[in-house]
């Protein structure tokens, strides 16, 4: 398939740059995957579209506060944005320059702690953060909270508390797992006293996830890694949900991603890593009946991902439909929730 079938045309006035006035007061663009009929509805009545001893899987990594200013020992500025946290002293970057930084130089950030250049491993590079103080206390410290780069505003306390789900517990993530971001703990006892049940997952969303799709064929698409992880307590509720009949729903693509990384085998087992999973149409699902995510950027690997899951016909209908009725996209914007094209 070509990059150009996920292509589309969205107005910027629909690119949402701050959320709804509440968490749970989006809209929500219900897909059938099997017929393409589309209803618009409201994510406050999610609870009517899930039957008790369904299950819902939740992303439950934390947005880390990853961008840090700081400037060379020549004096030059730079931006660094942490892709991944290796341990309490090690990271790998991205580092905006006027020249890249060479390995044994050192970089000081924010004026308050300094980190020397190991290396350059692709577009990224090993940093080794000379301090006392770990390196998750420091960018809670010093640094910012990494907003998309279609949000146009600089992150601020409001952003803290609404680029994070409520039920965010593992840091890691350079971006949220949007979907979860509709949930207040009002609408999670809701769901509860619906009947409906939850479990957990990680997966720490790499800035990868924003890039589009620059190769013409998608197989060509060298995919991003990210760290992911599935507890046996989670797998043992798939299972049994599964046994009853009922279904899955993955909240977010992230979600989704870790589940079907962890049943790459055709079994879903138990386990972490890391996972490079590029889900396009004709991929065979393995784990999840039904989807909640946001709307996706044009040309990305996530469009391609719910393409797969609904159908590309379908997906590109419900686009076009989201548009004209200003559904707001992306991040802070609104839902959709799908069920699988079967």
């Amino acid at each position: 398939m070509r990059t150009t079938d996920f292509d589309f045309y969205l107005p910027d006035e629909l690119i949402a740059q701050f959320p709804a006035t509440e968490r749970t007061a989006s809209k929500l663009l219900k897909l059938d995957g099997k017929t393409g009929q589309l209803r618009d509805e409201k994510f406050i009545d999610l609870p009517q579209f899930i039957a008790p001893g369904d299950l819902l899987v939740f992303n439950n990594t934390k947005v880390i506060k990853a961008r840090l200013a700081g400037a060379k020992a020549t004096g030059g500025q730079i931006e660094a944005l942490i892709e991944r946290v290796l341990d309490t002293h090690h990271a790998l970057a991205h580092i905006k320059s006027s020249r890249s930084p060479k390995p044994g130089s050192t970089l000081l950030f924010a004026d308050a702690f300094e980190a020397e250049v190991i290396e350059r491993q692709d577009d990224l590079f090993l940093l080794k953060i000379h301090s006392e103080t770990d390196l998750l206390d420091l960018l809670d410290q010093y640094g910012s909270l990494p907003l998309p780069p279609y949000i146009t505003h600089a992150a601020d306390a409001h952003d803290d508390e609404r680029y994070q789900t409520v039920f965010a517990k593992q840091p890691g993530a350079v971006a949220a797992p949007t979907a979860g971001l509709h949930f207040d703990d009002a609408m999670l006892e809701r769901l509860k006293a619906h009947g409906v049940n939850f479990a957990y997952v990680t997966l720490h969303v790499g800035a990868g996830t924003f890039q589009p799709v620059r190769v013409d064929d998608i197989r060509e698409h060298k995919m991003h890694t990210e760290l992911y992880s599935v507890p046996a307590e989670t797998v043992a509720l798939i299972q049994a949900t599964k046994a009853q009949g009922k279904k899955v729903t993955a909240i977010g693509t992230t979600a989704l991603r870790a589940l079907e990384s962890a049943a790459r085998s055709g079994e879903l087992i138990a386990g972490a890593g890391e996972t490079d999973i590029f889900i396009t149409p004709g991929y065979q699902f393995k784990v999840v009946e039904r989807l909640l995510t946001n709307f996706h950027l044009p040309k990305s690997t996530l469009l391609m991902l719910v393409s797969a899951f609904a159908g590309l016909t379908h997906i590109q209908q419900a686009y076009q439909h989201a548009i004209a009725q200003k559904y707001r996209f992306f991040s802070y914007g609104d839902a959709m929730l799908i069920e699988r094209d079967q």
